[in-house]
């Protein structure tokens, strides 16, 4: 608790000077979303979630085409939001692939899961936005009615991408969480790309690093599309 107001503190103090607040790293106790990845151990921080961004499978690059789970087993999520995250190396989607995604759906909700979305993680280019809206926009029109389509978001979005492809977006998707690390490192200079979060008009989040830096920009909590943040978590290391 402690820890929390002080860093509420220093935040309301460099907000009143108009200044980016100081980098602390993130603990994962802070924050209550989550993505959990193929390889990753679970932690304690899972009881508090209210929402989990749980990796299902991937979309590979290579001919042919095929998705492949990453999961062995289907979840059992109690108590939190549950998004199925699909992570994507080519939109060349085959009738195949749609049906497993759509399948694997189907599997999450009826073992009891609250599965509220499926979420896209493609590294989509930053001049290609309305192309992936496009392909999003058939993605959704395929999902039933009451399953939100979220998506991951690179930092030069916010500063470089092409208006007409972030209104795409804003027009077929519920969230996307915008990304400050990339691997396992967080991105140098990341807060100069979100300096031009008033050009997001979708709802958004950050996705932060557990264990990496990060400084909030100024003005971010009064943003009218800030959503909150994802934490990525990570194994701890090695002794």
């Amino acid at each position: 608790m402690i820890r929390i107001v002080a860093a509420i503190l220093l935040l309301a103090l460099a907000a009143a000077r108009g200044e980016a607040a100081p980098e602390v790293r993130v603990d994962a106790r802070d924050y209550d979303a989550f993505w959990l990845w193929a390889g990753v151990r679970p932690q304690p921080v899972l009881a508090k979630a209210s929402r989990v961004y749980l990796l299902q499978g991937q979309v590979g690059t290579r001919d042919p085409i095929r998705f492949t789970s990453q999961r062995p087993a289907i979840p059992h999520v109690r108590g939190a939001d549950v998004w199925m995250v699909i992570r994507v190396g080519t939109l060349r989607w085959t009738p195949d692939i749609y049906r497993q995604v759509l399948a694997q759906l189907t599997r999450w909700r009826s073992a009891g899961n609250r599965v509220v979305g499926v979420q896209i993680d493609f590294d989509a280019r930053t001049r290609h936005l309305e192309d992936y809206a496009a392909f999003l926009r058939d993605l959704r029109h395929r999902l039933p009615a009451d399953c939100r389509l979220g998506i991951t978001g690179l930092l030069d979005w916010s500063s470089n991408g092409d208006p007409k492809g972030l209104d795409a977006l804003a027009s077929v998707v519920d969230e996307v969480v915008l990304q400050i690390y990339q691997g396992r490192h967080v991105i140098p200079g990341y807060a100069r790309y979100l300096a031009r979060l008033d050009r997001m008009k979708i709802p958004f989040r950050i996705g932060l690093l557990q264990g990496g830096e990060w400084a909030p920009p100024p003005g971010l909590a009064a943003n009218p599309h800030f959503r909150g943040y994802v934490v990525f978590l990570r194994n701890p290391a090695a002794p």
